[in-house]
């Protein structure tokens, strides 16, 4: 196998001539290979074309690195190097593949940088090839920010198109025949006279010849799959019940673990009585963790049992621990020196809302949690210097290495086994509850355990989206919107999140105006400001991050603006609008909904528009005023990626993008009293309801210049749209979340 290994590890050229964007520094460094992870494993006749593909005897494995955490990752990553390897998805194996530097994600980096979406200004350019340069160099493994399909849309192409051409030079070198003799489908090399190839056979072959680099790709126009409506890999498991999650895992002689540790988060705990938990039926031990305690058991459930037997006495949280406190501690960091950001500052905003009449407002955001349906679990085991992790996540490698130290290893004795997750909405770029696992591993080495949090476990230790105040001002003449001043306080995720990562922070928390100060709309005297509060709870990112309740400030404050003006709210956004990508947007969402039209009483209307993530997205909900409370009734949503890939998913996504936007902003909230988050499980964070969620239609466009993800910027728009209709159907403007506050939902 020496040969074969060798020739695999020079193929990982591929994907390496990513785009530089004009960036001189550390190019040696970036243009050096980058080790291909699979040939650490590879079994006899087994061959690892590059990081993405390989083949054996039995068949062959497409590696799928971004996690899939319900939004279909793995379906599109294997649809992208099976259109150009030639293979159906549904009879390969997927594997999201080792923690590994190979399989980095520049496109995400892009997002913590001050650089607007529409901007092809040079310093946009080389902006995004420096990230790209620090997230190839930093192995920055990970999955979010919608990135998977912009960050892996050239790179598993290209992976599977240098499969396929060097499997094609094998058969070239077999038969004797001439490239555009010979074709290739459905796993196979085709020869003139029809005779059939398979991949599996000249496998082996094929890594003895020199890789095929410059394999070309094939046109959209030839696309076999994607750009089609095909079946995703996970939708009859999902459909029949059969999926396996990661809570799902068994194997022979596990044992099963919980955690209680102290709900107000950061206070430690003081002592413990577990004498009574001991002696549960099935109870195996119970000792101390850090912040808490462990319980291991014959099952979770009666591990849950005595967890909650356990009489524990908590220290005191050293955050501020009270909501109206938070409030405060937010308003008070409107001020110069907690200033964070000022990236759009057009016009002179001073002068032109020094004198005159101006509009002023201020708006209200709550924490949230993320509240994944499969609530944090892992498997581990410690035994003979090697650590094994099975759980769900979207950051293996960050994971691998904080493991690592815990247990006192090298990162290399810690094999991350990446499983199918039930829901994250950014909860699994957290690592806590597997390092929780490690603990109880090192007091339990040689066993596997299976570590499972109870749902109020996972709801109080959450790191929830961050509370958000904003005060806004501005001001309009004529029938337009002609100054647009928005300021906005929060703590940092940026910071928050890093920082448990081990890594620094540096610079503005772009989050903190994220969905806010990139807006394409050229209003006269516009100026949005980030103000980055003292921390208080930890938090994290959210499906959608800073956007997701950015959107909500600026669009229900430009629809304030407009009606201030008297001018029509869509009307006046076209008006603005400066980008034409974003300009169809909202023309199809109008054409969609019948903008303008008569609703007829009691009725009303609402549009929002947010470009989020490099994807304009524009709603227009339609709500009825009933007797039983405010219905929502009608959804029309258009969205531009640049180019769909599976159309189905595109519209799945954008649905519920819409649902989650809509049911967070109805109904939930995390308030806290003494540290302790007081919804702790559904019944008090309930999202929206069947007989609640409305006909929702969406349009997909294909105008923008750069494909781009649409797993979050569906969420967005949805909240200040459906403020912006309930204000048409009964007049009251809401400006704080959740809307339950002051309305009632039929």
């Amino acid at each position: 196998m020496g040969r074969v290994r060798t020739i695999a590890r020079r193929s990982f050229l591929v994907g390496s001539a990513a785009v530089l964007g004009g960036v001189a520094f550390g190019t040696y460094l970036y243009k050096r290979e980058v080790e291909n992870p699979l040939l650490d494993q590879l079994a006899p006749g087994e061959v690892a074309f590059n990081p993405y593909v390989m083949i054996d005897r039995d068949g062959i494995t497409l590696i799928t690195p971004r996690a899939d955490v319900g939004q279909g990752a793995y379906s599109v990553q294997a649809h992208l190097i099976a259109e150009e390897l030639d293979v159906d998805v549904a009879q390969v194996r997927l594997d999201p593949g080792p923690p590994a530097a190979a399989y980095y994600n520049h496109v995400v980096a892009v997002e913590g940088m001050p650089i607007a979406a529409v901007s092809d200004s040079f310093f946009a350019k080389a902006g995004r090839g420096a990230a790209d340069v620090a997230g190839k160099l930093l192995g920055l493994q990970l999955t979010g920010g919608s990135s998977t399909v912009p960050d892996m849309y050239d790179r598993l192409r290209e992976a599977g198109a240098m499969a396929r051409e060097t499997l094609v030079a094998a058969a070239m070198a077999q038969t004797g025949l001439a490239r555009d003799q010979l074709d290739t489908a459905e796993g196979a090399v085709i020869l003139p006279d029809g005779t059939r190839l398979l991949y599996v056979d000249l496998a082996v072959a094929a890594a003895e010849t020199d890789p095929v680099q410059d394999a070309p790709l094939r046109s959209p126009s030839e696309w076999k799959h994607l750009g089609k409506a095909h079946q995703r890999s996970d939708i009859v498991p999902k459909s029949t019940g059969t999926q396996a999650y990661g809570i799902d895992l068994r194997m022979d002689g596990l044992v099963h673990a919980t955690t209680r540790t102290n709900p107000a988060r950061g206070g430690g705990i003081l002592g413990y009585d577990a004498s009574e938990a001991e002696t549960m039926r099935g109870v195996r031990a119970i000792f101390p963790i850090r912040d808490g305690i462990a319980v291991v058991a014959d099952n979770t459930w009666r591990a849950f049992q005595a967890a909650d037997a356990v009489d524990c006495e908590w220290g005191d949280s050293p955050y501020i621990g009270e909501t109206e406190a938070q409030i405060a501690t937010l308003d008070a960091a409107f001020t110069n020196e907690l200033q964070d950001s000022r990236f759009r500052d057009d016009g002179d905003v001073e002068a032109a809302l020094g004198t005159g009449d101006v509009i002023e407002a201020t708006y209200q955001i709550p924490y949230l949690a993320h509240a994944p349906l499969e609530p944090m679990s892992v498997v581990i085991k410690l035994a003979a210097g090697r650590l094994d992790i099975w759980t769900g996540t979207q950051i293996p490698r960050f994971m691998q290495v904080n493991a690592a130290k815990l247990a006192g290893l090298e990162a290399e004795q810690v094999y991350v086994h990446v499983l199918m997750s039930g829901g994250s909405f950014g909860r699994r770029l957290e690592d806590d509850y597997v390092l929780q696992a490690v603990e109880i591993a090192r007091q339990m080495p040689d066993v596997p355990i299976k570590m499972t949090w109870s749902r109020e476990e996972d709801f109080t230790h959450d790191f929830p989206r961050p509370m958000q105040l904003a005060r806004a001002r501005g001001k309009v003449a004529q029938g337009a919107v002609t100054a647009f001043d928005l300021g906005i306080s929060a703590t940092s995720v940026t910071e928050s999140s890093l920082g448990r990562l081990g890594q620094p922070a540096m610079g503005p928390d772009v989050a903190i105006v994220a969905g806010a100060w990139d807006q394409p709309f050229a209003i006269p005297d516009y100026r949005v400001t980030g103000y980055r509060a003292p921390a208080m709870v930890p938090v994290s990112s959210w499906r959608s991050v800073g956007a997701s309740g950015n959107g909500f400030l600026h669009e229900s404050f430009m629809d304030e603006l407009c009606h201030a003006a008297g001018a029509d709210p869509l009307q006046e956004r076209l008006r603005l609008c400066s980008h034409e990508v974003s300009r169809k947007v909202l023309e199809t969402v109008g054409e969609m909904s019948s903008w303008g039209s008569d609703l007829g009483p009691r009725r009303g209307r609402g549009v929002a528009f947010v470009l989020a993530f490099g994807v304009p997205v524009a709603q227009v909900i339609e709500v009825t005023d009933t007797d039983a409370g405010i219905r929502i009734d009608k959804v029309f949503a258009a969205a531009d990626v640049g180019r769909i890939l599976d159309p189905v998913n595109f519209e799945a996504q954008v649905t519920g993008g819409v649902i989650w936007g809509l049911g967070h902003a109805m109904n939930c909230e995390l308030t806290y009293e003494g540290g302790v988050p007081q919804q702790d499980n559904y019944h008090a964070f309930e999202g929206m309801r069947l007989y609640q969620t409305p006909q929702i239609t969406v349009r997909g466009l294909e105008n923008g210049d750069k494909i781009r993800g649409i797993g979050e910027p569906g969420v967005p728009p949805a909240a200040p749209a459906l403020a912006n209709a309930i204000f048409d159907a009964t007049g009251q403007r809401i400006r704080e979340m959740p809307f339950d506050k002051h309305v009632r939902f039929a």
